[in-house]
């Protein structure tokens, strides 16, 4: 698929936009030749390594934060190298080859992705949580030829696929065996796939994301100009340059923001706090523990955080930038957080699956300050807003669909041409099926999922922009909404709260609530109240839970 051309003179500078074609720009200046010609054969693996400094960085690339085992930079490339060495003369794997990565987030899985793309097989992650039908469903798309599987997972593996435990004798004799014997050089293209990424499924069943070397590459070039254009700055301004990272990691591996942030971290030399699972208290002690400075993380750990006592009984003041993904953040809650934790910077940003990570965010503090946007549009990087009835392109200030163009967009849907067809169109602009606009000064806002939109009585109602209204309410720890089957109106609004506990909040308090901040048609008209709300491993509302217990509840009992 071939990238779109250099931009053409006449661009608006402000917000990027073209009118003769009706697309958006990046305004983002991106360096001259930061990204390598799309025909020199390289991994992404190489390519992060040919980031690092030399000599290379001395401090841990990788940290267990429950054990504090750390891995040194020479370690970790050590690793590499030797586990690729027997991954290719042991188990004989070659460019091409599928391997599928069911594990929690521990110390040896970035050794083993670093260690399958550099020998140009393709890493497929998948969440240990899944069930074995599951593991079929995802097994039947990305075609295998071995998984590596932590030990509590293994057997919920379908039978004919080759498995190696991690940590087993097998898997050891694999690293010891290629400590001597390097792959021999090869032609990976750029072009080729690096891994498999199982989407979230949280609007259909799970699809398989082809993502290549080459959008890998992009990413990291996107990152690595980023730091240089802060560090220049400071320079500029007389002030220190930033200092590496230290982020903790509570994002799953498996999932693109995870798996991105990995591959960030080792390309830039940062260190990366590896945790198992998400857990609210056990983020709080490793940030005062190992001095995090950047915490990736969902909207709901900044509502968490906000809400919490126990937050503020921590030493959290290495803290500096929360990134912020997942879902769309509210400027309420925004605003609330940085009058609370001043000193922490909130990076907000914007991708999914399909886009190989983040297309949009803020860079800069001042950026920052626009809560409630996404950012300016990544270097490399086109847009369209898309009328979602007409198909007309549309200019700033304008909501429709998000159309993006660029070497960031997948290679295709593994398995299913049908899909790919459907999402990606043969100019190469990839369907985000998000809602969006582009205001005068380029930055980006979501408004919601086109396809999670309420249809009240013909007015459409974005479900995120009540749940921020409702999370912003001192008695509810978080809420969720979606459309409930209405005869007369279509749908209405149900919203599903989570008391703070301690509170008895009625239903009608809660709807009398949003009713102060919105206009009638938006108006939330039925409560349940939940122990929790249903969210995938990367903080995203499961609605297809919640819309299968509305119905199981009935209307009698809401």
């Amino acid at each position: 698929m071939a990238e779109p051309a250099a931009a053409p003179a006449g661009i608006d500078p402000r917000s990027g936009f073209f009118a003769a074609t009706r697309t958006f720009h990046s305004v983002r200046s991106a360096s001259a030749g930061a990204l390598p010609p799309e025909a020199l054969p390289v991994t992404a693996a190489a390519y992060a390594f040919s980031l690092l400094a030399s000599p290379l960085p001395d401090r841990p690339a990788l940290v267990d934060a429950s054990t504090g085992i750390a891995v040194s930079y020479p370690s970790f490339l050590a690793a590499v190298r030797s586990l690729a060495g027997g991954l290719w003369s042991s188990l004989g794997l070659r460019p091409g080859d599928v391997a599928l990565v069911v594990a929690p987030s521990r110390l040896d899985v970035p050794v083993l992705h670093f260690a399958l793309m550099s020998i140009g097989a393709v890493v497929s992650p998948a969440n240990p949580a899944s069930t074995p039908e599951e593991y079929a469903h995802q097994v039947a798309l990305s075609r295998p030829v071995v998984a590596f599987a932590a030990p509590e997972v293994a057997a919920k593996l379908p039978a004919h696929v080759r498995s190696v435990v991690l940590g087993s004798d097998a898997y050891e004799r694999l690293v010891s065996a290629g400590a001597g014997s390097a792959p021999p050089p090869m032609a990976v293209k750029q072009s080729d796939t690096a891994a498999v990424l199982y989407s979230s499924g949280t609007t259909g069943r799970v699809k398989a994301v082809a993502i290549t070397h080459r959008n890998l590459i992009a990413l990291m070039c996107t990152h690595s100009e980023n730091r240089k254009r802060a560090a220049a700055e400071a320079t500029e301004a007389g002030e220190e340059p930033p200092p590496p990272a230290v982020t903790l990691l509570p994002l799953p591996l498996f999932h693109v923001f995870g798996f991105m942030m990995v591959l960030r971290s080792v390309s830039m030399g940062d260190t990366t706090v590896l945790m198992e699972r998400f857990d609210f208290g056990a983020v709080l002690r490793a940030i005062e523990r190992y001095r995090v400075t950047l915490l990736p993380a969902a909207p709901p750990v900044l509502v968490a955080m906000i809400k919490s006592e126990e937050a503020r009984r921590h030493d959290l003041s290495s803290l500096l930038v929360i990134a912020v993904g997942g879902a769309p953040l509210g400027r309420e809650v925004a605003e609330r957080f940085a009058a609370i934790f001043p000193s922490v910077q909130i990076v907000q940003g914007y991708g999914l699956t399909e886009s190989s990570g983040a297309v949009a965010g803020t860079v800069r503090p001042e950026e920052s300050m626009k809560y409630g946007s996404a950012g300016k549009l990544g270097s490399h990087l086109q847009a369209k807003v898309v009328d979602p009835a007409t198909g007309e392109a549309l200019g700033p200030g304008q909501r429709g669909e998000l159309w993006i163009r660029g070497p960031l967009v997948m290679k295709g849907y593994v398995g299913d041409y049908k899909a790919t067809a459907e999402t990606v169109d043969s100019d190469g602009w990839l369907k985000t099926g998000d809602l969006c606009y582009f205001n005068e000064d380029g930055f980006l806002y979501i408004v919601d999922r086109l396809k999670e939109l309420i249809k009240y009585k013909g007015y459409q109602v974005p479900p995120a922009e009540l749940e921020h209204i409702l999370t912003s309410h001192p008695g509810i720890a978080d809420a969720a909404v979606i459309g409930y089957p209405d005869e007369d109106a279509g749908q209405v609004p149900m919203a599903f709260i989570v008391r703070q506990p301690g509170l008895n909040l009625t239903g009608q308090q809660v709807i009398d609530y949003v009713a102060k901040h919105v206009a009638p048609y938006k108006k939330v008209r039925r409560v349940a109240f939940v122990a929790a709300i249903p969210k995938s491993p990367a903080g995203k509302i499961l609605r297809r839970e919640l819309v299968q217990q509305a119905m199981s509840m009935g209307a009698s009992k809401l």
